[in-house]
């Protein structure tokens, strides 16, 4: 990895200090919150009872004096159960009602939905859930997702509609949708040529949005003029992609972690994070990994370490997780409930372990799904997602030669069939490229797909293989 010389981006020794010294000092205070009112895969030995009155916040003077849980619950991945009727899956209501209430009776104050999570269904199910509390108790953030029809006629109806999904007459955090990846054109596209940027600043002025941001998937040239924009539409917050991978090791095209983090800081803008799992890959690690995770705090999940990771920097407002099971809030309830910050040593030795995963050649697929539906019925993630599992677990031989290929092989195959449904699998892949232009990772996914059904073919008919 070449070695960064811009003067104004964080290298590692600066983050050993960043926590400590308070990057933002007295902006956000540290404090006790009271309530107001798939099974991880390295999961915690950690049992009893999780206190309702330790979780960790921080107060923002610039957002209104909001105290804000430092975890947030992400709205993208809620439970869900085959339909009635057996044709395709629905959110399941009940499940998604107790986790709120759960969430909500150990301090967990902030939600973030949109209108394209979970198939549309996000809001709505969110909305049903919140509104048996009372509105003060939580904050609701959405976003305006507006990604393929522009029109101002169109993207003021999404506004309107998340209203009443979400079942409220304001929204406290308002986030324009993955600004990036298609560079400032599309930005313009989206939000100034149609007038949404005065018309949201507008519904800021007259209370229906508390606080306006944006969340981001791209380079750097891009957040810095999303940023040079700030004095005159004044951001309130900004959620970017934030992990101990993506600190020192972007995905392509990305800017680092570091950067935006510190760029942000520096104009004392409140940072919510996405993605402190990397979309489950930094609880979903090679079994060696696991290993020297479990030496150091033998007691604690994978994935508390890439909590205490996003969580311990001062300028974090909230770290979302997409919490589908009640294993995972639960464990994460404990990582946050208080947050214990992570030491310089222990940050030392996330980059250290950072290094070693990079050796592994994973494709960098967070489970997010906005690539779908594939118009040809192919479930992209499932494919990835295998792959990469098996990356971990080595069963991704390099040659026939390797000693482990039967082994190897039987597993990678075996689980593919069982993963995912053959009328589904790479082999329908048509090249259309339609996906591509939806994933924040900037994956090629019709080159990965092809090349993924190519090594399944040699694996079958015993061929050398190209990988």
């Amino acid at each position: 990895m070449e070695e960064k010389n811009k003067p104004n981006n964080l290298n590692r020794r600066d983050f050993l200090k960043m926590a400590g010294a308070g990057a933002l000092a007295g902006v956000a205070a540290l404090t006790g919150c009271q309530n107001k009112q798939q099974e991880y895969e390295s999961g915690s030995s950690l049992t009893g009872e999780i206190p309702t009155d330790k979780m960790t916040c921080r107060t923002w003077p610039q957002l209104d004096g909001d105290k804000v849980s430092l975890l947030g619950y992400g709205c993208m991945r809620w439970p869900m159960r085959p339909k009635a009727d057996g044709k395709g899956e629905e959110i399941d209501q009940e499940a998604v009602n107790e986790l709120v209430d759960y969430a909500l009776a150990h301090g967990i104050n902030y939600f973030d939905s949109s209108p394209v999570y979970c198939q549309g269904f996000s809001e709505r199910a969110t909305g049903i859930a919140l509104k048996r509390h009372p509105r003060h108790t939580y904050y609701v953030a959405t976003k305006l997702s507006n990604f393929s029809n522009f029109s101002r006629e169109n993207s003021i109806a999404m506004y309107r509609k998340s209203f009443e999904e979400l079942q409220v007459d304001y929204i406290d955090y308002y986030l324009l949708h993955s600004i990036g990846g298609g560079g400032m054109k599309h930005f313009r596209e989206r939000y100034v040529d149609n007038g949404m940027i005065d018309f949201l600043k507008k519904e800021r002025e007259a209370g229906r949005i508390r606080h306006l941001g944006w969340s981001f998937h791209g380079s750097k040239q891009v957040f810095d003029e999303m940023l040079a924009l700030h004095d005159d539409i004044h951001w309130d917050f900004v959620m970017i992609q934030m992990n101990y991978m993506d600190w020192t090791y972007p995905q392509r095209g990305s800017a680092d972690a570091s950067y935006l983090y510190t760029e942000l800081t520096k104009r004392g803008i409140p940072i919510t994070i996405m993605e402190p799992l990397l979309g489950g890959r930094l609880s979903k690690v090679p079994n060696h990994i696991v290993g020297r995770l479990k030496q150091q705090r033998p007691q604690h999940s994978v994935a508390s370490w890439a909590f205490r990771f996003a969580g311990s920097p001062e300028g974090v407002m909230t770290v979302l997780s997409g919490m589908t099971y009640m294993e995972h809030l639960q464990d994460n309830l404990r990582t946050y409930s208080p947050l214990e910050p992570v030491t310089e040593e222990e940050k030392q030795f996330l980059f250290e372990t950072a290094d070693l995963m990079n050796q592994y050649p994973t494709i960098p697929c967070n489970d997010c799904k906005y690539c779908m539906p594939c118009p040809y019925g192919i479930d992209i993630p499932a494919i990835l997602l295998h792959y990469n599992k098996c990356v971990n677990e080595g069963n991704v031989p390099e040659s026939m030669q390797d000693e482990n290929y039967r082994r190897a092989r039987r597993a990678f195959l075996i689980g593919y069939d069982r993963n995912v449904p053959k009328l589904r699998q790479a082999n329908h892949c048509t090249g259309c490229k339609i996906c591509n232009s939806h994933c924040p990772q900037r994956i090629n996914i019709p080159r990965e797909l092809q090349r993924i059904d190519r090594f399944v073919e040699e694996l079958k008919q015993g061929k050398e293989l190209t990988l």
